[in-house]
């Protein structure tokens, strides 16, 4: 069996880039509003960096996070996303992380749970300690209200859509 680079990890790591770059140019898609939180938004954009880790395995979620890494570093919206280790850094572990709990829990929920927490944990560990956002407390909030928003979400979208792509033998 071949596990290297094939055309089929290619094309999809290719296309779930792309999906990532759509999201990101996208509020409504990529940042789902959160009304009952006052404005608060949840990211989807790091979906597809999980999916493709699923699908494909690390280096796919590797490169997808890394697309969606450089979409972010490129919009950077707010300005400390145009710091590359906030921007860039976190988002490359999201498939690895996501990858090595799917292949030891064959739990696409746990996988999604551990990719977001990947995600949040990171970037928000990297705004804080390169001092963009303090006291900690404020960071501690978002972590909580935001990591929780897209846990809950990414969870439910990455279980439908790899219910979907079993079903259809992908």
């Amino acid at each position: 069996m071949n596990r290297g680079i094939t055309t089929r990890k290619m094309a999809l790591a290719g296309v779930l880039g792309g999906l990532s770059v759509v999201l990101s140019v996208t509020p409504f898609l990529g940042f789902i509003p959160l009304p009952f939180l006052g404005g608060v938004s949840a990211t989807t954009m790091h979906i597809p960096v999980i999916i493709g880790a699923i699908t494909a395995g690390p280096f796919v979620g590797l490169f997808v996070g890394l697309i969606f890494g450089i979409s972010s570093f490129l919009r950077a919206t707010p300005a400390f996303f145009a710091d590359p280790l906030v921007s860039i850094l976190p988002r490359i572990f999201i498939g690895l992380t996501a990858y090595g709990t799917y292949k030891l829990s064959r739990s696409s929920i746990l996988a999604a749970i551990v990719g977001t927490a990947t995600n949040t944990i990171g970037v928000l560990t990297m705004i804080y300690v390169l001092g963009y956002l303090r006291p900690l407390s404020v960071v501690l909030g978002i972590a909580a209200v935001n990591g929780t928003a897209e846990v809950i979400i990414s969870a439910i979208i990455v279980y439908a859509i790899m219910k979907l792509l079993k079903k259809l033998k992908f």
